[in-house]
């Protein structure tokens, strides 16, 4: 019995497969990013930057940061109310660093301080299944193993790192 091997182009089906995934996502991860867009540069993101600023000595991203708040915005009611408040109490106290400042931040907004370096370091809402991802490769918690963990990703040089330069064609080799 004599068995042919499978033809190396792309079939029907893997053509119908990847239309299909472009398809989802665009469909399910657009909404996505136009929820966080419409609040790109709003006084409450820049606020919001600037809370994440004082509550973490770190250098830290603004498209995360966009992610984060946007997320924010949605989950705690009266999210700008809240950041003002977190806000001035640094300024009252000139704080420099999150230690000066977070014990008189009051209960009711703890909470929201605490999600906030929460969802920093780890990328995600919560540690819950069905959590928003905000980011891998710039959660805090990943910056700190940088240099010896690699981001799992099928890309070939780095995480999105789809551009490495490709193999020369010339001189071919030969057998």
């Amino acid at each position: 019995m004599q068995h042919s091997s499978p033809s190396p182009g792309v079939s029907r089906r893997k053509l119908l497969l990847g239309g299909v995934s472009l398809l989802g996502y665009f469909t399910f991860a657009g909404p996505t990013l136009a929820w966080a867009r419409e609040f790109q540069g709003t006084p409450l993101h820049q606020r919001f930057m600037e809370l994440s600023g004082r509550l973490i000595n770190h250098r830290l991203d603004e498209g995360t940061g966009l992610r984060i708040a946007a997320f924010a915005a949605q989950k705690y009611a009266g999210l700008a109310g809240r950041v003002e408040r977190i806000i001035a109490i640094a300024d009252e106290r000139d704080a420099q660093e999150v230690e000066q400042f977070f014990d008189a931040i009051p209960e009711e907004d703890r909470e929201l301080a605490y999600w906030i370096i929460a969802a920093w370091y780890s990328g995600a809402s919560s540690g819950a299944s069905d959590a928003e991802q905000f980011t891998f490769e710039h959660a805090l918690t990943y910056q700190t193993t940088l240099d010896i963990v690699p981001i799992p990703t099928y890309a070939f040089s780095a995480p999105n790192g789809w551009a490495r330069a490709p193999a020369p064609l010339l001189p071919v080799p030969r057998f």
